[in-house]
């Protein structure tokens, strides 16, 4: 099996350094781009299974790159990382809003960023199961990594694919968003509760157009369930 790439996107030599040494320590391939002018060519020369992207560099900013990969179909499933010195919860927000699937504020450790790594693609990969799951047309085939309605396709994220594949098999219960932690994001990984809520919206966005989205139900004071039934409140 060939080792994952990972693209480091930073402008600081020595950050940039120190976490490519981790990675190839720990059997990654990795790749270095200073600016996002160089990471695009590189993921235009050969896809990479994560990019670890700086908030702050100097020619436009990570949240930006991270916004336009998710926006292109070609790049739209890479998984995205943000690292930046920000650390207020607004930040976080904002950064998981644009397409980030998790967050690391400096100063870090590259035992930490591994860990972060490692556990967005396990999320990434699916659940290994290869049954297709439908659920009144809505389709979710873990093998081909795609959700289909019909012949149409619905793009999502991996975050929000690990997401639909876990409520698909586990309808009609209310999960709390530490449950769905727990399930979802694995219970190694150190994220806020309210990263949940990101991903919620996220997923109902991207089935809103097929009407999918009112299978995905808020439970006041509980959490979320996955329902086709609709409760008369």
């Amino acid at each position: 099996m060939s080792a994952k790439q990972i693209l480091i996107v930073e402008d600081e030599k020595a950050i940039r350094d120190m976490v490519a040494f981790g990675l190839r320590r720990a059997g990654f391939e990795v790749l270095e781009a200073e600016d996002c002018r160089t990471a695009r060519q590189k993921v235009a020369d050969r896809l990479p299974d994560l990019l670890l992207v700086d908030w702050m560099l100097p020619d436009m900013s990570g949240l930006e790159l991270t916004r336009s990969l998710k926006k292109d179909d070609s790049t739209r499933e890479v998984p995205v990382i943000l690292l930046t010195a920000r650390a207020e919860e607004d930040d976080k927000i904002r950064g998981l809003d644009g397409g980030a699937d998790d967050y690391v504020t400096k100063p870090f450790s590259p035992r930490e960023v591994l860990a972060r790594i490692k556990a967005v693609l396990r999320r990434s990969n699916g659940g290994g199961e290869d049954e297709v799951l439908d659920v009144e047309g809505l389709r979710l085939d873990p093998g081909s990594h795609r959700v289909m309605v019909g012949d149409r396709i619905i793009a999502l994220g991996p975050t929000e694919f690990r997401l639909l594949s876990f409520f698909m098999t586990h309808p009609e219960r209310v999960y709390s968003r530490s449950q769905l932690l727990d399930r979802v994001w694995g219970g190694n990984v150190y994220v806020e509760e309210r990263t949940v809520d990101v991903h919620i919206r996220r997923l109902r966005k991207a089935l809103e157009p097929f009407g999918y989205q009112r299978f995905v139900q808020t439970v006041r004071g509980a959490g979320y369930r996955f329902s086709t039934r609709i409760d008369e409140t």
